[in-house]
Formats: C-alpha cells, sequence, structure tokens
C-alpha cells in the first residue's frame, strides 16, 4: 500500500508541509501490522504546465485515453498516483484560493479520469482516499466572511466525484515569518502571531495526524 502527500506549497518545512508530515506519521501508525509506504511529492520541484488542452485523454481509441499523455516532470507521478492507496493534497492559501501550481497539478490528474459522457462518469483506475489541508494566514473568521469555503468547495467537489470525498482540515492565522522584524508587516502582531502558533498550531498537527490515522481504514 502506497500514500502519497502532495505539497503546493513552495516551501518545504513550514506549515503545509510539517502538517503533511504529520498526516502521513498518521497513515503510518494506523497500520502498525502492514507495510505502508509514504512519499511527500513538492510541486515547486518540478517542471510542468497545466493542462494544454490537447483532449488526448478523450480521444477514442487513442493510447492516451483516460490518463494525461503530456510528458513532463508530472507524467510518471500521474501514473503512480492513479495505482495510489491515498492521496493527501496540502496547499497554502493565496489570494482566496489554492496554488497555482497545485492547481494546475490537479487539472492534469483530475482531467483524463472522468469521461465526457451525459453522468461526467469517473474512470479513474483507483477510487482512493483523499485529504486536503489548507493553511492560510487569515482568521477563521475571515476566512467565512470571505467564503473561502465556497471557492475551495469546488475542486473538492471534482475530487470526490472522481475519487472519493477529501477529509477536510484548515490551519488558520499561520506564523509567516521566522523574524516579523525583517519584513514590512506592521499589518500583523508578531507578539499575537507567535502565541497562536504556540497553543494553535500542535492542535492543528495533531488534527493532521488524526486524518492520516483514519484516511485509509
Amino acid at each position: 500500500m502506497k500514500v502519497y502527500a502532495i505539497n503546493g506549497s513552495p516551501r518545504k518545512n513550514k506549515n503545509t508541509a510539517t502538517l503533511l508530515q504529520k498526516a502521513l506519521d498518521g497513515v503510518k501508525a494506523s497500520e502498525k501490522d502492514n507495510e505502508i509506504e509514504t512519499e511527500i511529492i513538492n510541486l515547486y520541484d518540478l517542471n510542468y504546465t497545466g493542462c494544454k488542452s490537447c483532449f488526448a485523454c478523450k480521444r477514442l481509441e487513442g493510447k492516451s485515453y483516460g490518463k494525461c499523455a503530456v510528458k513532463d516532470d508530472i507524467y510518471e507521478v500521474l501514473e503512480n498516483l492513479s495505482q495510489a492507496d491515498g492521496i493527501i493534497f496540502g496547499t497554502p492559501v493565496y489570494f482566496g484560493n489554492i496554488t497555482g501550481q497545485l492547481q494546475s497539478f490537479l487539472e492534469r490528474l483530475l482531467f483524463p479520469n472522468f469521461e465526457y459522457d451525459k453522468n461526467y462518469t469517473s474512470i479513474a483506475p483507483k477510487k482512493m482516499a483523499t485529504a486536503f489541508i489548507y493553511t492560510m494566514n487569515v482568521s477563521e473568521e475571515i476566512m467565512d466572511i470571505a467564503n473561502y469555503k465556497l471557492t475551495f468547495s469546488k475542486i473538492e467537489s471534482s475530487i470526490e466525484r472522481i475519487f472519493t470525498k477529501p477529509q477536510i482540515m484548515y490551519s488558520n492565522d499561520t506564523y509567516q515569518f521566522d523574524d516579523y522584524s525583517k519584513y514590512k508587516s506592521d499589518a500583523f502582531s508578531e507578539e499575537a502571531k507567535a502565541e497562536h502558533r504556540k497553543v494553535q498550531f500542535p492542535l492543528d498537527c495533531q488534527k493532521a495526524f488524526e486524518i492520516g490515522a483514519i484516511l485509509i481504514k
């Protein structure tokens, strides 16, 4: 069995990456008697684009029907994910949405996996378990006022239709810099941010661990 974490953040050791690793730790802890492989894929390390609208994945009797034909750095990644037992997506929120890197990746992952019939039927080789972890600078209150969840629900519904309904978690009011004094950031209170991280982020890590622990039950 294998579970992948897809890191849509440009940073490999900060909030999003940390929570993804905690989720994978939960996956490993949940199946102590079985060998479960886990792997984090850092999208910003890879050279690729979003969907190119070549429609090779929809061409009847085509050799790439049902899979992305574009051969770049995520070609083999997509092949591997087609046989995964679970996928955990993680992203910071930029301008109220997922990162461009993750959006482009999801275009390539999702579009080949449904047919252009009247029901847009999923033809994914496996209905693997899924989860989505969002990290963001804004508070939970602002997230709700700005209807972030409505925006997120659009991609979540596609993941549910093609694979399975994703488990969801949000990490709000995140600590962005190691030293706020080095940046123009007087919109925020470093003291308040540090206190929130001290109190809340361990709880977020535990939540991510719990998501991983039940992902493939």
